[in-house]
């Protein structure tokens, strides 16, 4: 595993980082000491840094040996002429408890790094430390520490506040963690890699009765419990066979008594798909589907829903470009190309809608063994074997894509 010298003589660094970063864990738009503490050792390598972008948000601006200049100067403010790259680490936690009993074990109640994202930061800051060291590249590299990837949308919010016009770059780049896939393994594919992750609420409102006496009623959980039983065939009899999508109902409320039937019903969920026509056709199922068994009993239906984060898509040239310095990393036995598209969503989905770019995943561990453990599961830990190889991933893509000119 070519692993770079320098990022392995400072992992035990790393691993004390990503810890730190697991034992403080914050929430979307929330991530103040998480920030600081991202700008302090930037600022500590020399690093020009750029915060408040996205509120926490920070961008870190790293001339190579041309000074950024090859074929104009940066600044990080008015513009680029130059060749440059982004790579993007996410930094928020998840609203749950950690049941783990190690040192670094959360201190925030109710606060839990178990999706990696202090992980995905120390390799940031790794690649980070390496590339100020080292410059062996032209061009400009920008290091994207980015929020509220759980919630809200942060990648969204920073497009939105002007990252790509602030700072110009031909591409950008993300990694994500993977538990289920071997250790220091990567897989990757071109084209719909994630979903978009929608959601929606329907109430329905009947005529509330006594519970011993239904004739006099119009029973809204029973018109709830067909329009959930209805929705299950929507993916397969509303959507093409080739195509993919979800529809999972996830909450159902209704009633406060033993002996009352309920006036209303709600029922909320989520729904995954990869395609703008796929995800019309479904929503449009799903309202149709509400409103009239709703109807058919006598009863009234309301129904909302929310698109959520875009599909995911990586664009092909880039994607072949970190599959061959995945190669050259790991050994091609270890590469996974043409992964199967996964129906979770990401909100890097947003910065690949305004910038081409690809997303690549890093494998954490097999169930059963370190780093196996499911991400969003109270129990979930980053593998810190791992680190070494996401931080000289990210070295070597920033140095192939920004080739020092002889």
């Amino acid at each position: 595993m070519a692993i770079k010298n320098r990022i392995a003589e400072f992992q035990a660094e790393m691993t004390e980082w990503r810890r730190h970063l697991h034992a403080n864990p914050e929430l979307a738009l929330q991530e103040e000491k998480t920030s600081d503490y991202v700008a302090q050792k930037l600022e500590e390598w020399g690093i020009e840094i750029h915060r408040g972008i996205a509120k926490t948000g920070i961008v870190g601006v790293l001339h190579g040996q041309d000074g950024g200049q090859s074929r104009g100067q940066n600044d990080g403010h008015n513009g680029n002429q130059g060749k440059a790259i982004g790579i993007r680490a996410d930094m928020d936690a998840l609203p749950m408890s950690e049941l783990n009993d190690f040192d670094h074990k959360s201190t925030n109640a109710g606060r839990m790094h178990a999706c990696g994202h202090d992980g995905h930061t120390t390799m940031l800051l790794g690649a980070a430390k390496y590339l100020s060291e080292t410059r062996n590249f032209d061009g400009t590299v920008y290091f994207i520490f980015q929020p509220a990837e759980e919630d809200i949308g942060g990648g969204r919010i920073m497009v939105e506040e002007g990252l790509f016009d602030r700072f110009p770059m031909e591409a950008v780049y993300g990694l994500h963690n993977m538990p289920g896939i071997p250790a220091g393994e990567i897989a990757l594919r071109e084209g719909p890699t994630m979903a978009c992750a929608d959601t929606f609420d329907v109430v329905v409102t009947g005529k509330g009765g006594h519970a011993a006496m239904p004739q006099f009623a119009v029973d809204s959980i029973i018109v709830a419990t067909q329009i959930v039983q209805a929705y299950q065939s929507i993916v397969s009899r509303a959507v093409d066979p080739i195509e993919s999508a979800v529809v999972s109902v996830t909450q159902f409320h209704a009633g406060d008594a033993y002996n009352v039937l309920p006036q209303e019903a709600k029922i909320c969920g989520t729904v995954r798909t990869f395609k703008p026509e796929v995800r019309a056709r479904v929503r449009k199922a799903m309202e149709d589907m509400a409103k009239s068994i709703s109807i058919a009993h006598g009863a009234e239906a309301s129904f909302e829903y929310q698109e959520g984060y875009p599909a995911l898509v990586n664009d092909a040239s880039h994607t072949e470009k970190a599959a061959v310095i995945a190669k050259k990393l790991v050994g091609e036995d270890k590469v996974h190309e043409g992964m199967p598209p996964m129906m979770g969503g990401e909100d890097f989905s947003y910065m690949l809608e305004a910038k081409a770019g690809t997303y690549i995943f890093l494998g954490n561990g097999v169930e059963g063994e370190k780093g196996g453990v499911s991400v969003h599961h109270p129990e979930y830990d980053f593998n810190d074997d791992i680190s070494p190889v996401g931080a000289s991933f990210w070295a070597e893509l920033v140095e192939s894509s920004l080739p020092r000119q002889t």
